[in-house]
């Protein structure tokens, strides 16, 4: 079927009606006031009414103008994010991004970047995964992410770069309930061997069973940081957590920082990295957000 509008007819409907007058759509497009008023005609013939009451000084939209000029105000947002889009993907820019994010991450940090990237990119689509400790680096080697932002002890496979971030506090909890919180000063290993420790195990196939930091031969192993979360709150055990992700707690008094042999009150700091493939480094939206999150303090 034939369209029955052009595009320059839209866009000159839209200016007469922003601009108050033929004349005035005239100036702004460019244009003779003659073709601005043939093109409104035209349009007008198009739809079978009448889009400008003319009875006045100055041409003043119809209810049917009003109701249509919300159509092509959507019609023209459509057309001019098309051009958008062709053009950054003529210049390089990731059709969509994928990245991966270790879960000690501060995920308020992705979410502030993430509201800057929709206004810089609206045009790419932003896929996210959350994983745990060596399994963020997954998705990395099997092609489905093209970014990701790792953590802790474990070594980068071979074939991927990496640029640091900010580090993240871990500190070690308890709730104030627990046997371990009436103790002072450093708990002594033997004492920490006495109970169940929640630890936070991967679940990638690359190191299936890994853990990290385990010091109780009696622990629960839990591949969600929330689970462990709600584990400790209720006393389940003890274990480390992003300080981030506790401050709540800990001022509200429903967990207690514990001192260990490997981890003072203060905790310690888990150095975070963008890494990447090297074979396939990121575009434009990927070189951004990185820098976005470098900028993160």
């Amino acid at each position: 079927m034939r369209d029955r509008l052009s595009l320059d007819q839209i866009r000159t409907f839209i200016a007469a009606a922003e601009e108050g007058s033929f004349s005035a759509a005239a100036r702004k497009l460019g244009r003779a006031q003659s073709a601005v008023s043939e093109l409104v005609r035209r349009m007008e013939e198009e739809f079978g009414v009448a889009l400008f009451d003319r009875s006045g000084r100055a041409p003043r939209l119809t209810p049917a103008g009003e109701a249509l000029l919300r159509d092509a105000r959507a019609v023209g947002g459509a057309i001019d994010f098309l051009n958008f889009h062709a053009k950054g993907l003529s210049e390089g820019l990731e059709p969509e991004l994928c990245a991966v994010v270790d879960v000690y991450f501060p995920f308020q940090a992705i979410t502030e970047a993430a509201k800057d990237f929709r206004e810089r990119f609206p045009a790419t689509p932003l896929r996210l995964y959350v994983e745990v400790l060596g399994a963020a680096t997954e998705p990395l080697l099997d092609g489905r992410a093209s970014l990701a932002i790792v953590g802790g002890p474990s070594p980068l496979p071979p074939g991927l770069a990496a640029e640091p971030l900010l580090g993240v506090a871990v500190i070690m909890v308890a709730a104030p309930d627990h046997p371990l919180a009436r103790l002072t000063g450093v708990i002594p290993q033997s004492e920490l061997a006495r109970h169940v420790q929640l630890v936070l195990t991967e679940r990638s196939n690359r190191s299936s069973g890994r853990e990290y930091g385990v010091f109780s031969p009696t622990s629960w192993r839990l591949a969600d940081l929330y689970a462990k979360h709600s584990f400790l709150l209720s006393g389940l055990g003890w274990g480390s957590m992003p300080l981030h992700a506790v401050e709540r707690d800990l001022a509200e008094g429903r967990l207690v920082r514990l001192a260990t042999p490997q981890a003072p009150y203060d905790g310690m700091i888990v150095p975070m990295a963008a890494a990447y493939r090297t074979s396939a480094p990121p575009g434009p939206a990927g070189r951004w957000l990185i820098e976005r999150l470098k900028a993160t303090r």
